[in-house]
C-alpha cells in the first residue's frame, strides 16, 4: 500500500482548515511518516482520513483524535455548526435556548466550549454548565427551561480513549430518523472549520438551576423508610457527587463510595472497561458492599445516565443484577405507586416479557419498541416507566425522557428500604414476581465480527432456513430483528447498533406452582437456558 495524492491532499486539506494547532501538529506527524514509507503510519492516516464519524442515534462517538474520523475540535465546530443551521430550519433559530454540558473524558472542556462557542454565534442563547456533570442533567435542564435543544459532550461507558457529541431535541428526548439524516447533511455543507464563526457570548448555568435537578430527583421515593445501608461507585465518572447528594436529600445518608473510583478520571484506571454490565467491573463495589455490610449495592456508568444494582444472595454473596431483573423491579414499584390515570410502561423487544404480565396486572398499558431510549420515551402518551436490559432506565419521563441513573438509583433504594422495613429484600420482591407470572430467566449471545458483510449473511441465512420447532416472524418493518419463539422459550437476534457483533437475546419463561416450587423452577429454567444457549450459539456459528 502506497500513499495516493487522493490520500495526501485530503490530509493537507484538513490539517489547513482546522482551528486546533495541537490537532494540527498531530495530524502532520503521522502524514509526515506516511510520507516518508511508515506503513503503520500510512494505516493510521488512512483510518484518521476515512471519516466523517456517522450521525447516529444520539449524535457522535469516536477516539479523541486528530483527522475526520475522530473526536476533535474540527468536528465538533462543523458538527455543531450543522446542527445549528438544522435547527434554524426547523424554527429553532431566533435566539433559541440550548443548554451545553460535558463529562470529564479527554478533551470534554475544549470541546463543549467549542460547540457552545459556534451556538452562540449562531445567535443561539447558550447555558454552558460549570463543570463536568451527568448527561441526564442536560436532558432535565432542556425539558425545564423549554430549550430548543441540548448538547452532551460524552462517550458515556466507551473506553477510555473515545468521547463523543449527544443531541437533545426541544423537550429533552434523543433525535430519531429522518433528523440524523438531515443533520448529517446539513454538517457536509459546512464550510471549513477554521472559518466557521465563534463567539464567547454563552453564560454558565447557575448551581440554583442544577438545584432544580436534585430537588425534582430527592422528591421522587414514595415510601417513608429510609434504614439502608449504600455502597456505590460511579466507575471514574462523574456521577458520584450528584448522586450522593440526590440521596441525602431524599433521606439516604448511609452511602459508602468506592474511593478509588469516586473521583472522575478520564484513564478509568482500575476497571478494563467502564460499563457496569462488563464482567468484572463492579468487582470494587461488590467488595466494599460486603465490607460494609451493605443493603444494596449500585454502580453508576460514567456519564451517570446508566444504573446496576447489586444485591446479596441468601447464602451471603454479593451478584449484580440483570438489567432485566432491575428493570421489573423499578417498574412494578412505579406501576404501584403512580397516580397517573391509564399509565403506560414500555421496554424494548429484546427484554424480558415479565414486563407486560406486571402491566396486565396492574392494569396499565405496556408497549415495546425497538432498542434505545430515542424509542421508548416516545411509546406513547401517559408514560410513567421506560427501561432497556442494558441498564437504562427512566423512571421519571415527565421530567427526564432519557435513561437516568441518578434518579433510578433514588427510586431503587426506596423500594429497597420499603422492603428492608417489611424484613424482606430485592430477591423476594424478585420471587414474588415468579410466583405471580412465572420465572423468567434472561441471557445473551453475542458474536463479534471483523468482516460485517458476515452479519448480513447469517441473518440472511437465519431468514431462509429458520430453525425447526419455533415460530418465526420479522419484527416491524424496516427493522433487521427476528424473533423465534415457542412454548416458554423466545429468541432475538439482530445486529448490533453500535458495535460490529450479533447479538440473540434469549428468555425462558418456567412456571411455578408455589413458594416450595420456587428453587427447583430455577434450576429447571437454568438447565432450559443452557441449552437454549447451546443451540442459539451452534446456529449462528459461521
Amino acid at each position: 500500500m502506497t500513499l495516493s495524492p487522493a490520500l495526501r491532499d485530503a490530509a493537507f486539506r484538513w490539517i489547513a482548515d482546522d482551528p486546533d494547532m495541537e490537532a494540527r501538529t498531530e495530524l502532520q506527524r503521522v502524514l509526515a511518516g506516511a510520507m516518508g514509507g511508515d506503513p503503520a503510519a500510512l494505516e493510521e492516516l488512512a483510518d484518521r482520513m476515512s471519516g466523517p464519524l456517522t450521525f447516529g442515534t444520539a449524535g457522535l462517538r469516536g477516539p479523541v483524535r486528530a483527522g475526520p474520523n475522530g473526536m476533535n475540535r474540527a468536528v465538533v465546530v462543523r458538527t455543531t455548526a450543522g446542527v445549528a443551521r438544522w435547527l434554524a430550519e426547523q424554527g429553532g433559530g431566533a435566539r433559541g435556548l440550548v443548554f451545553v454540558g460535558r463529562d470529564a473524558r479527554h478533551g470534554s472542556e475544549d470541546l463543549a466550549r467549542a460547540a457552545a462557542g459556534v451556538l452562540a454565534a449562531a445567535g443561539f442563547t447558550v447555558r454552558l454548565l460549570p463543570r463536568p456533570l451527568p448527561t441526564p442533567l442536560v436532558a432535565f435542564l432542556v425539558r425545564r427551561h423549554g430549550a430548543v435543544a441540548g448538547v452532551q459532550i460524552t462517550a458515556s461507558h466507551n473506553p477510555p480513549a473515545d468521547n463523543g457529541y449527544k443531541l437533545y431535541l426541544e423537550g429533552g428526548s434523543q433525535i430519531v430518523p429522518p433528523a440524523d439524516r438531515q443533520i448529517e447533511v446539513a454538517i457536509s455543507e459546512v464550510a471549513a472549520a477554521v472559518s466557521v464563526p465563534s463567539s464567547e457570548s454563552w453564560t454558565e448555568v447557575s448551581e440554583d438551576e442544577l438545584d432544580e435537578y436534585l430537588g425534582r430527583v430527592s422528591s421522587l421515593p414514595r415510601g417513608s423508610a429510609r434504614g439502608l445501608r449504600v455502597a456505590l461507585t460511579p466507575m471514574h465518572g462523574v456521577g458520584g457527587a450528584t448522586a450522593v447528594e440526590a440521596l441525602s436529600r431524599a433521606g439516604f445518608t448511609d452511602v459508602h463510595v468506592v474511593r478509588a473510583q469516586a473521583v472522575p478520571d478520564p484513564d478509568f484506571p482500575t476497571v478494563a472497561f467502564p460499563n457496569p454490565e462488563e464482567p468484572g467491573a463492579a468487582d470494587r463495589l461488590l467488595e466494599l458492599a460486603a465490607q460494609v455490610d451493605a443493603d444494596l449495592a449500585i454502580a453508576l456508568d460514567p456519564d451517570a445516565d446508566r444504573c446496576a444494582l447489586g444485591v446479596r444472595e441468601r447464602d451471603g454473596s454479593w451478584r449484580m443484577l440483570r438489567g432485566d431483573e432491575t428493570g421489573v423491579l423499578l417498574g412494578s414499584l412505579v406501576l404501584s405507586t403512580t397516580e397517573e390515570p391509564d399509565p403506560l410502561v414500555a421496554t424494548t423487544i429484546v427484554s424480558s416479557s415479565l414486563l407486560r404480565g406486571v402491566a396486565q396486572a396492574h392494569g396499565a398499558r405496556y408497549a415495546e419498541t425497538l432498542t434505545g431510549f430515542k424509542w421508548l420515551v416516545r411509546a406513547g402518551e401517559r408514560l410513567v416507566y421506560a427501561y432497556e436490559e442494558a441498564l437504562g432506565h427512566c423512571v421519571d419521563p415527565a421530567h427526564v425522557s432519557d435513561k437516568d441513573g441518578i434518579s433510578a438509583a433514588v427510586v431503587a433504594c426506596d423500594l429497597a428500604a420499603t422492603l428492608k422495613a417489611s424484613g424482606r429484600t430485592l430477591l423476594d420482591a424478585l420471587d414474588q414476581l415468579a410466583l405471580e407470572h412465572g420465572l423468567h430467566l434472561t441471557d445473551q449471545v453475542s458474536l463479534r465480527f471483523t468482516d460485517l458483510s458476515r452479519i448480513g449473511a447469517l441473518m440472511a441465512r437465519l431468514r431462509q432456513s429458520p430453525p425447526e420447532g419455533f415460530a418465526f416472524e420479522d419484527l416491524l418493518p424496516g427493522a433487521d430483528v427476528v424473533r423465534l419463539t415457542q412454548d416458554g422459550v423466545r429468541v432475538v437476534v439482530r445486529p448490533s447498533g453500535t458495535e460490529p457483533k450479533l447479538k440473540a437475546y434469549l428468555e425462558v419463561v418456567e412456571p411455578v406452582a408455589d413458594p416450595a416450587d420456587l428453587a427447583p423452577a430455577r434450576a429447571r429454567a437454568g438447565e432450559r437456558l443452557g441449552a437454549l444457549r447451546g443451540r442459539v450459539s451452534d446456529l449462528l456459528a459461521d
